[in-house]
């Protein structure tokens, strides 16, 4: 337990020197939006703490160190190294690890809830992890929502634009039969100007629905750990280390 904490002690502290030593750099560089991200970063490290406090549950090791990971990859590298550009997969495993994750917090509620003796209805495992991956979906589409509203209101690009190289569509069939036609796109021009693009950019669509799939890759792989776990409590250590569990020191 010594280890493990003194290795949590150390993983918090390295990622929060950097992400201080990041704020201040943006400060002195006039920055102030990536300024702000950093804090919010920072902000966003105390989560996993006021969950145990507020919940009176212990957040494993493992956890707690994938959330810090994903939030420094999302925030720090993501938005102000703008690895979401410079690497073309970047967003989707991070979308890959939050449905793995919102499936572990979902679980974890309806795990702590079904062991508690003032719940009378039992669930089995497979509905328990049912009802995780749903909660890990819901919560995705709800981020999905989020970033079309983002995009709409505030003119962001937070649904990536993808080039598509064919059209099919039934909407040229000059038969009227309900005909898919394919049409490849060599050039596009914009506003009279040529992009250079083998295709037009899809605003959001293709993106969106990537990001649902991946979500659901990640939340089925918790979902199936999860069930594992239920079967065989107390034996499996990917498991234990990925779901919370009630406190009894208090």
């Amino acid at each position: 337990m010594k280890v493990r904490k003194h290795f949590r002690t150390n993983i918090e502290m390295v990622l929060y020197i950097i992400v201080t030593a990041v704020i201040v750099r943006q400060f002195f560089l006039g920055n102030y939006q990536n300024m702000f991200l950093g804090v919010l970063t920072l902000v966003l490290f105390s989560l996993p703490k006021i969950i145990e406090k507020r919940l009176a549950v212990s957040i494993p090791v493992g956890l707690e160190t994938v959330i810090l990971i994903f939030i420094f990859s999302a925030e720090i590298l993501g938005e102000i190294n703008a690895f979401y550009v410079k690497i073309p997969i970047w967003d989707t495993i991070l979308h890959t690890v939050n449905g793995f994750l919102m499936a572990a917090i979902g679980f974890s509620l309806i795990d702590i809830f079904n062991r508690s003796e003032r719940f009378t209805l039992k669930m089995s495992p497979y509905f328990v992890a049912f009802t995780a991956f749903c909660f890990s979906m819901t919560v995705g589409v709800m981020w999905e929502f989020f970033e079309f509203g983002m995009d709409i209101l505030f003119g962001t690009d937070m649904q990536k634009d993808w080039v598509v190289g064919t059209v099919n569509t039934v909407m040229l069939d000059s038969t009227l039969t309900n005909t898919v036609i394919s049409v490849p796109i060599d050039t596009v021009l914009v506003n009279g100007t040529d992009w250079g693009l083998n295709g037009y950019l899809d605003i959001g669509l293709i993106d969106t629905m990537k990001d649902l799939i991946v979500n659901f890759i990640g939340a089925v792989v918790f979902s199936v750990i999860g069930i594992v776990y239920l079967k065989q409590r107390g034996k499996g250590r990917l498991a234990a280390s990925l779901i919370p569990v009630v406190r009894t020191d208090e």
